[in-house]
């Protein structure tokens, strides 16, 4: 079964930001392969909704129905809903992820 895979608002500025910090601080060339590499990650989610693990600063507050993939550092969080899986949050794992997840997936 495939299903349809699709990126917020968020997890689309997400990768635009990673990119351009890449590619300014980097190569274009770095920021180019980033890139290709999380968007494979994304699409290999379509066959795949089982893969991932719940992250744990979500698991701590009792919410499990969200998972995640890395491409490190890289995670990408993401949540089933019938055949779509919408990608909410593409992030450097070595950031403040308990803020950040607490700010896009619970409004607080």
């Amino acid at each position: 079964m495939t299903y349809e895979v699709a990126l917020t608002k968020d997890a689309e500025r997400d990768l635009e930001d990673i990119y351009r910090y890449i590619a300014e601080h980097d190569s274009p060339a770095s920021a180019d392969h980033v890139l290709d590499r999380l968007l494979q990650a994304t699409d290999s989610l379509q066959s795949s909704p089982d893969r991932g693990s719940s992250p744990r600063e979500l698991l701590s507050l009792g919410i499990s129905e969200y998972r995640q993939v890395f491409f490190k550092p890289y995670r990408l969080i993401f949540r089933v809903h019938a055949q779509r899986m919408v990608i909410y949050v593409i992030a450097d794992s070595r950031r403040d992820m308990q803020s950040l997840l607490a700010r896009r997936l619970l409004g607080n």
